[in-house]
């Protein structure tokens, strides 16, 4: 097939790392044919085939939604809650790098993971996640798979024997799940639910009544649902002194003392990284004492004496992290990525609390989240138009979780101030004409 010198074909086989200009990619016929190309068989004489693309029609089948990509260069504003935003210098980075790693004639995705380059990546992963996060020497960091829901499961599995008891403060939907999947594996105890106030609050720690004979407290920090968020953490009163949080969707979204806790564990696709990625953060003495039962795949101390190697792990998810905790260190660290955080947090809020009840978030102020933010419209029959209208701006995944319903706005560290001004804009102008 004859191509031109200047395709971005050409373009990309000559120079891989190369970012191809909004020009070169407009320059690529989507709708392009492929006649008569030889194909030899082994059993039979060459034949000739034509290949259509039918890309174009099938994004004209998807009308309602704006297409993420506008010329290869022109993004969209993502709310969703995961998988979530990456930071666009990071993107960037990873498709100069994709084709020819550093030099190395490959991708990250077609490396060994035993290999000596794929070891620099996940060493400098680590090391970095450490710096960020100033992760004392006597915790093991481990990158795994299978998200935060396995590690409902493992953590008792690794933490507890089947007798052990277990307390669990639930303030959302994920710390209920991971409360009914620790029942197969030790006995647990709901010491307080938000459930009947519909998960909108935090309690008083000094009201809870712990068990002392609780082998761990359990948390989630930051509920991506129903968007309530521990801003300060609970002291345990159990013998052993454990706190066990699942971070997931506020990892790395401000300063945290690990120190004060036994265990950490987060999903990587809401604030570091592509889904496909499990950062477990736990105590060195913590390892070793799983319960027979447990799947070799779900034994802590199997990936720390492997250093997260055992098997194949996510290995370009895990490079991807590694990329944005270079970000993140680059911006000065999570103290200067809290304060923008915060700033990006206060201005949605204030917009949702001075619209004079046209929005509404059902959350108590102290303890509203900073990474996702639910809201409602007093008129809950605009919400439908409310969504729809945002997407034709290039706003998309606002649509709240289908268990609760209204919006969704999830502003995770990668969301620019930019993507927060415009949407306060659009809820200004949508009351304006609806209100």
């Amino acid at each position: 097939m004859a191509m031109s010198t200047t395709s971005p074909n050409s373009l990309v086989l000559k120079n891989p790392n190369r970012i191809l200009t909004k020009t070169q990619i407009n320059s690529f016929p989507i709708n392009a044919q492929i006649n008569s190309f030889p194909i030899n068989h082994s059993l039979g004489p060459k034949k000739s085939i034509s290949i259509t693309c039918s890309a174009s029609a099938q994004v004209q089948d998807r009308a309602a939604a704006p297409t993420a990509v506008d010329g290869g260069q022109d993004r969209v504003f993502n709310f969703a809650a995961g998988p979530a935003i990456l930071p666009e210098n990071v993107l960037l980075k990873a498709q100069s790098e994709l084709y020819n790693w550093r030099g190395t004639g490959m991708s990250v995705m077609e490396m060994s993971h035993r290999g000596k380059d794929f070891l620099s990546i996940i060493q400098k992963a680590e090391s970095d996640l450490r710096a960020l996060l100033n992760i004392p020497s006597d915790y093991d960091v481990l990158f795994l798979q299978g998200g935060a829901t396995t590690q409902f499961a493992a953590i008792p599995l690794n933490l507890c024997t089947p007798n052990d008891a277990v307390d669990f403060v639930v303030t959302g939907s994920w710390g209920d799940k991971a409360f009914k999947e620790s029942v197969k594996y030790c006995k647990p105890n709901v010491i307080w639910s938000g459930k009947p106030e519909k998960y909108t609050k935090i309690p008083s720690f000094d009201d809870l009544e712990q068990n002392p004979d609780a082998k761990y407290l359990h948390i989630c920090a930051n509920e991506t649902i129903h968007g309530v968020e521990f801003k300060d953490y609970p002291i345990p009163r159990n013998r052993a002194g454990l706190l066990v949080a699942d971070m997931s969707s506020n990892f790395c979204s401000k300063p945290v003392d690990v120190s004060k806790f036994g265990l950490i564990y987060a999903g990587a696709q809401k604030n570091v990284g592509p889904s496909g990625v499990t950062i477990v953060i736990v105590r060195k003495d913590l390892i070793g004492n799983a319960q027979e039962i447990t799947p070799v795949m779900l034994d802590y101390k199997i990936h720390a004496d492997n250093n997260s190697l055992y098997n194949t792990p996510p290995c370009f998810g895990i490079y991807m992290c590694g990329l944005v905790f270079e970000d993140l260190l680059a911006q000065g660290g999570l103290v200067e990525v809290e304060k923008k955080n915060s700033k990006k947090g206060k201005m949605l809020y204030d917009a949702i609390d001075e619209s004079k009840g046209f929005y509404r978030c059902p959350v108590e102020k102290s303890v509203r989240s900073l990474m996702n933010v639910p809201f409602t419209l007093e008129k809950s029959e605009l919400e439908g138009e409310f969504i729809k209208e945002a997407a034709k701006e290039k706003m998309l995944q606002l649509k709240g979780h289908r268990s609760v319903g209204g919006v969704r706005a999830s502003i995770y560290n990668a969301m620019p101030l930019a993507g927060v001004e415009k949407l306060v804009a659009f809820m200004k102008d949508f009351q304006a004409r609806h209100g």
